[in-house]
């Protein structure tokens, strides 16, 4: 298959540059492809909402910029937050245009909320479904365009560089270019070629690395471990955000999101002993960052011997709680809590990763011709600690700066017709799948036990000797068994898990998610950690 613009994902990031691509050059192919369904994304399971400025009487640029900058603890790029924070009513007000609703009060006003690490209220949503509620625009308007193809069911195996036409590619070769895919066709069994002029990576984030996550299941770091395997510059992965308020269910592994907009509503985080204890760790209390809530949650677990904390909802009004949290409040009565009467147990899981593939201001990464937006990237917008509600805005701001800088250059790029077919000789089908189903326990496991919100370099040497043991024995298995979904994944899932290792031994420091009891206080140099 040819494609000028391919798009990997079918998240808000991917979905969003597919349509202005594909509205600026109607002649051209536009094909997006997604390893499950088109609407599995990370962006479907969004609650909170888009952070903008668009209420200029109570907000302004300079408080989202420096919300934004605050939360980042020294690391974000400032030019880049500028822009996001600038650029972004621009692209919100689109995606309305597009279709998208946004709660709204009775004299017509957006119903802002205000979550942890805002100085006021300025964050949009669609009650507590924001991101199905933009998945559901953003496909409808996709549908509508004769010239994007999509294709579920579609897992890249890796990016088509110099390398697989013989050429030794290392990351110090200046000139690295992509040049298509090949993808895993799940109905077919066979492995295809995708050609491609211009490249878009929108693979979403990698909670699954950890036992319990907010993400979907999908959220393997498929993107960010398919550009490091093709020499593409990684940064910052040692900063994985775990989201404080994840629904405790003893057993689950895709933890349900309690957002972070129910403690802007008012609710109060308590321990065992009913105790608020949020105001030991932060003047701001329940709305502190989400690195802090997170320690001060895990320490108050510790220290308490419990396996969660309490979300207070008990005193809100609960009209006004079932009308703005819909889904959560369902969610809680399916369980059998009732939040006018009961407390939620909360717990954190692992929910977003501020790093991954280093790209400039528009969204290029170090690979020629391969773009990079929404989780998978790294852009500078966030530095050591995402600021709530500010991944939507992120890629939709990206996915039109990929857009401008894609359909300025995609004249010069050439298809090449020279690429290999994919070689799967020798290969047979794996005996065992258990080998590769205890191996995906094993990697979760020791990033939870080792690598999570609070971490020590005996507990970060002992995670790299395990993967090291689990990358040796699960590489031996792809090269000689005949690849699935599971082994791609499983594979992918322990690059990244390596790479965040790897990046944490490196930080002498204790700086936004990445704590280490070793090395509890700043240094002196504040850089990103680049790959």
């Amino acid at each position: 298959m040819q494609t000028d613009f391919l798009v990997i994902g079918s998240g808000i990031a991917g979905l969003t540059y597919a349509l202005k691509v594909a509205d600026a050059c109607p002649d051209r192919k536009v094909t997006v492809i997604t390893k499950t369904t088109e609407d599995e994304t990370n962006t479907k399971y969004a609650q909170g909402g888009v952070a903008v400025v668009n209420d200029l009487e109570n907000d302004s640029f300079e408080k989202h910029i420096e919300d934004t900058l605050i939360a980042g603890d020294g690391l974000c790029n400032p030019e880049v937050v500028e822009i996001v924070v600038k650029e972004g009513p621009e692209r919100v007000q689109e995606i309305i245009d597009w279709g998208a609703e946004f709660d709204r009060t009775p004299d017509g006003d957006y119903a802002r909320g205000k979550e942890g690490g805002h100085s006021v209220f300025r964050v949009l949503h669609h009650k507590d479904v924001t991101g199905r509620e933009l998945e559901r625009t953003l496909l409808a308007a996709v549908h509508a365009k004769e010239n994007i193809e999509v294709l579920n069911h579609c897992f890249v195996v890796d990016l088509i560089t110099q390398h697989h036409l013989g050429y030794l590619v290392t990351k110090s070769t200046p000139d690295i270019e992509c040049y298509g895919v090949y993808v895993l066709n799940l109905h077919t069994g066979e492995i295809e070629k995708i050609i491609s002029r211009i490249t878009l990576l929108a693979t979403g984030g990698n909670g699954g690395v950890y036992r319990t996550t907010t993400n979907p299941r999908i959220a393997t770091g498929d993107g960010v471990a398919m550009a490091y395997r093709a020499k593409g510059r990684i940064e910052n992965m040692e900063f994985i955000q775990f989201h404080p308020t994840a629904l405790f269910e003893a057993g689950v592994g895709s933890a349900f999101l309690i957002s972070e907009a129910v403690r802007g509503d008012g609710a109060i985080l308590r321990n065992r002993k009913g105790e608020a204890f949020m105001e030991r760790y932060d003047a701001r209390k329940d709305l502190a960052p989400r690195d802090i809530v997170a320690r001060a949650i895990d320490s108050e677990m510790k220290r308490t011997g419990t396996e969660y904390v309490y979300l207070d909802c008990r005193h809100m009004n609960q009209e006004k709680f079932i009308h703005h949290f819909p889904n959560i409040y369902e969610k809680c009565r399916s369980i059998g809590i009732d939040v006018a009467t009961q407390m939620i147990p909360v717990a954190p899981a692992a929910h977003y990763s501020c790093g991954g593939i280093k790209t400039d201001e528009w969204g290029q990464t170090s690979i020629g011709n391969l773009y990079a937006c929404g989780e998978c990237a790294s852009t500078g917008l966030h530095g050591a600690n995402r600021l709530a509600s500010n991944s939507l805005l992120e890629a939709m701001v990206f996915a039109h700066r990929c857009y401008m800088d894609g359909i300025r250059r995609v004249s010069s790029v050439s298809l090449r017709t020279d690429l290999p077919d994919w070689n799967a000789h020798g290969t047979a089908q794996p005996s065992e799948m258990i080998l590769i189903t205890q191996s995906l326990k094993e990697l979760q496991q020791v990033m939870t036990d080792y690598v999570g919100i609070v971490r020590t370099d005996v507990r970060l040497e002992r995670a790299m000797k395990r993967l090291d043991l689990l990358h040796e024995e699960t590489e031996r298995l792809y090269e000689a068994a005949t690849i699935s979904p599971q082994l791609l994944e499983l594979r992918n899932m322990i690059t990244v898990a390596y790479i965040i290792v790897k990046c944490a031994q490196f930080r002498k420091e204790s700086r936004g998610l990445h704590y280490n009891t070793d090395y509890p206080a700043h240094s002196a140099i504040v850089q990103n950690m680049v790959w």
